[in-house]
């Protein structure tokens, strides 16, 4: 059987926390679900979710031409919502992305704030 797609909020979050080190946070409040690295205080987010949306969506980090790139070819992606537009798109999860392309923006994403750690930070990520 293979795993649900990336459509619902559970496989969100199982995805998310999938990553070395990752933890679920919730500093603007219970209807947001933001993901780290680094721990929850100094942590840096790579993955941002309103639990609370119409249509669940994940804001993820990105290389700023890897960006323009996914928004002129997915109606379901585009500028990152109260984020710096530049590096973070928003992704509508209503399987016009595919799980796999889904995970491959979060596993960009991920590598992406772990690069910013701190030499001490990624080490201990290195050996959850």
């Amino acid at each position: 059987m293979s795993p649900p797609a990336l459509t619902t909020l559970e496989a969100v979050e199982r995805a998310c926390l999938a990553k070395a080190g990752a933890l679920l946070d919730y500093p603007f409040g219970p209807g947001t679900l933001v993901f780290k690295l680094g721990g929850r205080t100094g942590g840096r987010m790579f993955a941002l979710v309103p639990a609370d949306a119409e249509t669940l969506e994940i804001s993820l980090k990105c290389e700023p031409e890897l960006a323009e790139l996914l928004r002129a070819n997915y109606d379901a992606v585009r500028p990152g919502y109260h984020l710096d537009k530049r590096h973070w798109n928003t992704v509508r999860l209503d399987g016009s992305v595919s799980d796999d392309t889904l995970l491959q923006l979060i596993d960009i994403s991920y590598e992406l704030v772990a690069a910013k750690l701190s030499a001490a930070q990624r080490r201990a990520l290195a050996g959850s």
